[in-house]
């Protein structure tokens, strides 16, 4: 890399497009400020934010960082910290972060750090790994010994890090590592932010028509009435179980979502698992998101259109608020079923828009060319 001039360090963000860049550039804001405020030796900073495709068609750290020290080596930065939304791993391990002192670069995985609190996370992550990057190349030495601990707590105490193995022949110099089963969970939590389980909603709208539709027709049918007036509370609670799971199952099916991996190593299974456990959970929260929506439609579309009257003469029980819950839930099970068999006109780029960040579609979509070759 080139030396920066009048004695201000600069910064690069080298980010993923999609959500690793609105990070980076909500980071940019404020880090020249903070950063001159923790050095604490006069020191100046200027942060650039650089928004590409970096990970494309590579998910091991070796290969990732090589591409980092040469990105950086043709421009005028002195420190380079990548973002990525990739879950990436290391000798079996979640890895947090890898530095490389010589070089002056780092790499960081956001899902690392979980779905909650994600910028006040990555902030802290951003600021100790250019803080530590910053006093090695000051005092001139050529790495970090691999036992030192430059880096604090940044990532909270629900999945301590630690240092984790770094082989010789690799760039980085010191590698932050979650390991253990809440190591595990916050890298899921990671990654279903990332993949943004809300988006499932607009990429759902035929599903979507389909359900309503279901949902209206069924409000005024006199048979969905007694049924829904005989079912007990754990009955309905099975109906919603299944409704639901129905969905989820149609739609990673249809849209071809389930990731399969031909490579045999443990850890090419170990990420097959992780993106498919993320992959269902995303899914889900997008159907249970719907079946609330369709539970509260079909509530207010029962207070308008049932008349108690012609439902007391139907069911021969008196219609009250329960009975308006009742029909709400069993009918959105009913509904759900309906907008399953509606998800199948939908494009599979709608449902994996909706279900998985940029990185990952880019990823498959990756996938699919090789095997089409």
């Amino acid at each position: 890399m080139q030396a920066s001039s009048q004695g201000v360090t600069v910064v690069a963000l080298l980010a993923d497009p999609d959500a690793p860049t609105e990070v980076a550039k909500r980071l940019a804001r404020a880090l020249p400020a903070r950063l001159a405020a923790k050095s604490g030796h006069g020191l100046r900073f200027d942060v650039e934010v650089v928004s590409e495709p970096f990970t494309a068609g590579a998910e091991d750290p070796p290969t990732l960082m090589r591409r980092i020290v040469d990105r950086g080596s043709a421009e005028n930065w002195d420190i380079v910290v990548a973002l990525t939304d990739l879950p990436l791993h290391s000798h079996r391990r979640k890895l947090v972060v890898d530095l490389s002192h010589e070089h002056g670069v780092a790499l960081l995985s956001l899902p690392s750090l979980g779905g909650w609190r994600l910028q006040r996370k990555a902030r802290r992550a951003v600021e100790e790994v250019v803080i530590s990057l910053t006093g090695r190349r000051a005092t001139g030495a050529a790495g970090a010994p691999r036992s030192q601990q430059p880096m604090g707590p940044f990532a909270g105490r629900l999945a301590p890090i630690h240092p984790g193995p770094v082989d010789e022949e690799e760039f980085a110099d010191l590698r932050y590592v979650a390991s253990g089963p809440r190591g595990y969970l916050r890298v899921l939590a990671g990654m279903v932010r990332a993949n943004r389980p809300w988006r499932l909603v607009p990429g759902l709208s035929k599903a979507l028509a389909a359900a309503l539709a279901t949902g209206a027709v069924a409000t005024v049918n006199s048979t969905v009435w007694s049924l829904a007036a005989s079912l007990s509370t754990p009955r309905l609670v099975i109906a919603t179980v299944g409704s639901v799971g129905l969905m989820i199952g149609w739609l990673i099916v249809d849209a071809n979502l389930w990731h399969r991996t031909a490579e045999a190593s443990p850890e090419a299974r170990q990420r097959a698992a992780l993106y498919n456990t993320s992959t269902v959970l995303t899914v889900g929260i997008g159907v249970l998101v719907c079946y609330a929506g369709l539970m509260v439609i079909n509530f207010v579309w029962a207070l308008f259109i049932l008349n108690d009257q012609v439902f007391a003469s139907m069911t021969r029980t008196p219609l009250n608020a329960t009975d308006y819950w009742t029909l709400s839930w069993f009918v959105a099970s009913t509904a759900t079923v309906g907008g399953a068999l509606g998800s199948g006109l939908e494009s599979d780029e709608a449902i994996r828009a909706a279900a998985y960040s940029k990185r990952e579609q880019e990823r498959r979509h990756m996938l699919q060319d090789d095997n089409d070759g």
